[in-house]
């Protein structure tokens, strides 16, 4: 392999190319996945479209892998770099271009943190409604790189609702303009929706147009405690079946509850077994009237406390439990697999029951929450066991292929908003049949035909086995 990092060094500059030997590397060899370090030869620290083209010319001339990487806030291996090369990191590329109230639109690069264009275009009276968890320092290319999701998407969607347009940069260095400005169209095939969710297969994401709405004038927040899950499934459904269409409907489970017990301000009763978290948006003079009617849905099929956020405090309150629990869980054990099955919000409590018995069977300890109005359920995996010891990740293994087998027997999917990456890979063909899987080869084969960008990620080996 020809001495990439000083090609790159002399073609970008020695300042925004960090070699092998620098411990600076080590922070582009991992993101927040579970996954181990995987070594690279260097990492270029891209700032504008140019500069990544350059990259990627370079090391298709000289048949070197590339992993792009937003900000490594991924939780699915997907941006490791697993056969080496070089990291083209795009966190340097952070401008705002442009933020449009008459269009609706922002016009952005992809580095921009997610957190702070919901900032800049709130500040202007429009919303840019994807919110996953890591908002805060999660970044927009990644986002939609993964297709990110968040509480928000039940009412409003995820990240390819929100992508009108994109600016990408193939292997090989050419640069490609797809998708338009306007909200609608149906010019050509929609090479957009297929660059979001290609979590860096295809291309480099270097310009996204994106679509914003309005900001809604005000919010409402409620949090019902149950005794059981199956309480609050029976809740959820009835609220959803008034009409009512809440921006996040948010459920978790007894070991979610009992881990943030010591860090919330809300009391949760003893007996709570599940939560549900419901907030609704839009014109503040209907908004009392929405939570009253869910208020009676969760007390008429036995919530044992319901709890109405009234001021924005109160409501920051409620959403600062629902966002420790993952940080909870963590913190609380030596080693946690979090995962983000989907399946039909009917099959939700079914689901809940297959994880106890999971963990029941394998001595493996769960916990679940996530985003109740679409089915999306972040599993937890838990060990205090030393994960050094293969037969302890064996057991998670085992454990975490169940899940997944489980949630797929339900008519689901493997993920709902993390993406595949490289976690999930060999365990594609539970849910695909080699001959979709073959079908997406040849597309990913298309854009890359010598595999060079983000190899290894998404597609298992032909006819790999799926071992649970």
């Amino acid at each position: 392999m020809a001495d990439i990092g000083h090609i790159l060094a002399r073609e970008l500059g020695a300042e925004q190319v960090i070699l092998r030997g620098d411990e600076r590397l080590d922070d582009y060899e991992r993101d927040e996945s579970p996954m181990a370090p995987h070594p690279c030869d260097a990492a270029a620290l891209c700032r504008t479209t140019e500069e990544v083209a350059t990259v990627l010319r370079l090391c298709r001339e000289h048949r070197v892998p590339v992993t792009p990487r937003g900000a490594g806030s991924g939780l699915t291996g997907g941006c490791l770099p697993v056969r080496g090369g070089v990291v083209l990191s795009v966190e340097q590329m952070t401008a705002i271009k442009e933020i449009s109230a008459d269009d609706m639109i922002a016009v952005v690069e992809p580095g921009v943190v997610t957190q702070t264009l919901q900032n800049a275009v709130e500040e202007q009276g429009l919303f840019y409604p994807p919110d996953p968890a890591s908002l805060e320092y999660c970044s927009i290319g990644g986002n939609a790189a993964n297709n990110a999701g968040g509480p928000r998407a039940f009412k409003y969607g995820v990240t390819r609702e929100y992508v009108l347009g994109l600016e990408v940069g193939l292997m090989g260095g050419e640069v490609l303009r797809v998708g338009r400005r306007c909200t609608k169209g149906v010019t050509g095939y929609d090479l957009t929706a297929g660059f979001v969710g290609s979590e860096g297969t295809f291309g480099v994401i270097t310009e996204l147009t994106l679509r914003l709405l309005p900001r809604p004038p005000a919010q409402a927040t409620l949090l019902a405690v149950f005794r059981s899950v199956a309480d609050a499934g029976r809740a959820i459904t009835a609220l959803i079946g008034r009409g009512i269409r809440p921006r996040v409907i948010e459920l978790a489970d007894k070991s979610s509850i009992d881990h943030i017990r010591p860090r919330s301000r809300y009391k949760f009763p003893e007996t709570a077994h599940a939560i549900v978290l419901v907030e609704v948006d839009g014109d503040g003079d209907t908004l009392g009237m929405q939570i009253e009617r869910i208020g009676e849905d969760c007390d008429a099929h036995g919530a044992i406390d319901i709890f109405a956020a009234n001021d924005p405090a109160e409501r920051r309150a409620l959403w600062e439990a629902r966002r420790q629990i993952s940080p909870a869980l963590k913190e609380a054990h030596r080693y946690k697999i979090g995962e983000d099955v989907c399946v039909p919000r009917s099959a939700i409590v079914e689901m809940l029951a297959r994880v106890d018995r999971i963990s029941a069977e394998t001595g493996v300890p769960t916990a679940v929450f996530g985003h109740a109005g679409d089915g999306n359920l972040h599993v937890n995996l838990m060990s205090d066991d030393d994960p050094a010891d293969p037969a302890v990740m064996q057991k998670l293994e085992h454990a975490c292929g169940r899940v997944f087998a489980d949630a797929v027997a339900l008519r689901g999917t493997l993920s709902g908003e993390h993406g595949i990456g490289l976690v999930k890979r060999d365990y594609m063909p539970l849910e695909q049949s080699e001959r979709v899987l073959e079908w997406q080869r040849r597309w990913k084969a298309m854009w890359d035909p010598d595999d060079l960008l983000n190899p290894g990620k998404i597609l298992p080996a032909r006819r790999a086995a799926c071992s649970e």
